[in-house]
């Protein structure tokens, strides 16, 4: 869910010697092109974990001993992959198959004619688009073109202490008016109403942030392509997220492990996280074990007593909207054209189970089933294992009707920029991060919401412009 993105179409200086190297020469091969198969193929995925990357390695054992193809597998941090990519390009070294690549990469890809839009397309046509999810490949697509082969999604969600909300007789915090009267009733004693992001220097504070502007319909750009943070409805959105962060949020930067350690502590009512808390939030994963009071003897306590909002509605939007990210498998300018269809088949395939299972809080399959088994995967990927020290069924752990909500976050999911044609820009602001920087300034009292949106405009606007 952390992602780092290189700004669009410019080169790197120094990033192959500083970054690269040892990488690309010790492990990558490149991709031997269309022209000369050899039924040998380099894949980097940024399921980059140890654990994941021996599952991943499992998956590939049996793809090799099905076909014959040979495959290298390289795991590639998401903080270095777009550096990495400009400068195997630039080496001629680029791999066949990029796994777990999100939107906004993709995107930035595509823009600087590194990808094969061919096999994704046959891909997708061969194992049926009407079994993939709509909403996912109208995302990963330019028009008629597929940029990549979508494989699973994970969704920003607002936790929330639904016993403190019953005593309260609080509202659920699925809008803006709600979640801020929550918040102020929840705030006081040593408790915080809520934990969100404003960490400058991390995309996952732009990620919390859209989810909040995507609510009150707040965009990116415009109708004519222009940048649109300083229009009302994203003004309403900052002061909305500055009143949560800085009125009744704690104190200081707040970052991805400090929302959810505060939270878990029983010290906050609320959180804005992704999917990816659902685990930890159940007590499956030593290293970040939910710690409040009644958590001590009872490590589900926190997980039975959270509710959970997928999409959230502000008071100038017409319906909720959904956050969230979408994963995809691509393949690059140089792929073996047969050796790299045949692989990403199996995975979305035989392996697909096996790909979401490694994490199916933050891997929900965007590809429900097949054409003679069309609920196979969602069925399977409900049945899956969460957690990581501790293993449980999905549906064991959480109720049906959450585990139907992720399922349907995924149709109702929007990007900024994205369906406007703006994927490239989508990966140059991560990669210099003007909202998260206009956020920080924002909740550290440093500049006015109006001033914090003006800001951002003007850098993404400058951003927009040096893509052209």
């Amino acid at each position: 869910m952390r992602i780092r993105t290189l700004r669009s179409r410019m080169t790197v200086a120094g990033v192959t010697a500083a970054l690269g190297t040892g990488l690309l020469a010790g492990c990558s091969t490149g991709g031997t092109g269309p022209g000369t198969p050899d039924r040998q193929i380099t894949v980097w995925s940024q399921e980059n974990l140890p654990d994941r990357i021996a599952a991943t390695q499992k998956i590939i054992d049996g793809f090799e001993n099905e076909t014959g193809i040979k495959v290298k597998l390289v795991g590639v941090d998401e903080g270095q992959m777009p550096q990495l990519i400009m400068s195997a390009a630039a080496a001629g070294k680029l791999p066949d198959v990029i796994g777990a690549a999100p939107m906004g990469q993709v995107w930035q890809m595509y823009s600087n004619g590194l990808l094969n839009t061919d096999i994704p397309k046959k891909i997708i046509s061969g194992l049926g688009r009407d079994t993939f999810n709509a909403n996912a490949v109208d995302l990963t697509s330019d028009g008629a073109t597929s940029l990549s082969v979508p494989s699973d999604a994970w969704l920003q969600l607002l936790v929330y202490r639904k016993d403190q909300f019953g005593q309260k007789n609080l509202a659920t915090p699925d809008t803006y008016a709600h979640a801020v009267s929550a918040a102020k009733a929840l705030t006081g004693k040593g408790n915080d109403g809520i934990s969100a992001a404003t960490d400058p220097s991390d995309v996952f504070t732009s990620q919390s942030f859209e989810s909040i502007a995507l609510a009150n319909d707040c965009q990116l750009v415009d109708d004519r392509h222009e940048v649109a943070l300083d229009s009302p409805r994203c003004a309403t959105a900052f002061r909305t997220y500055d009143q949560l962060t800085r009125a009744y949020g704690a104190p200081g930067t707040q970052t991805v492990d400090s929302t959810r350690a505060t939270y878990f502590s029983g010290r906050s009512s609320m959180i804005i996280w992704s999917s990816f808390l659902l685990d930890e939030l159940a007590g499956l994963r030593k290293d970040a074990l939910p710690s409040c009071p009644e958590c001590r003897d009872d490590s589900r306590y926190l997980s039975d007593n959270s509710g959970i909002v997928t999409a959230m509605k502000g008071p100038d939007a017409r319906e909720a909207a959904q956050f969230g990210e979408i994963t995809s498998w691509v393949t690059t300018k140089t792929a073996e054209t047969d050796a790299s269809r045949e692989f990403i088949e199996y995975m979305m395939g035989s392996g697909y189970e096996s790909w979401f299972g490694m994490s199916p809080e933050g891997k929900i399959p965007v590809r429900k089933g097949t054409a003679a088994e069309p609920d196979r995967y969602i069925d399977a990927w409900r049945h899956s294992e969460i957690g990581v020290d501790t293993k449980k069924p999905f549906d064991q752990v959480f109720p049906t009707s959450l585990l139907n909500q992720l399922a349907d976050g995924v149709s109702n999911m929007r990007r900024w920029g994205i369906t406007q044609g703006e994927g490239a820009l989508v990966g140059a602001t991560n990669g210099e991060l003007p909202v998260p920087k206009a956020i920080g300034a924002m909740s550290g009292g440093q500049t006015s919401p109006s001033e914090a949106a003006r800001e951002a405009d003007d850098e993404i606007s400058a951003l927009q412009k040096s893509l052209q």
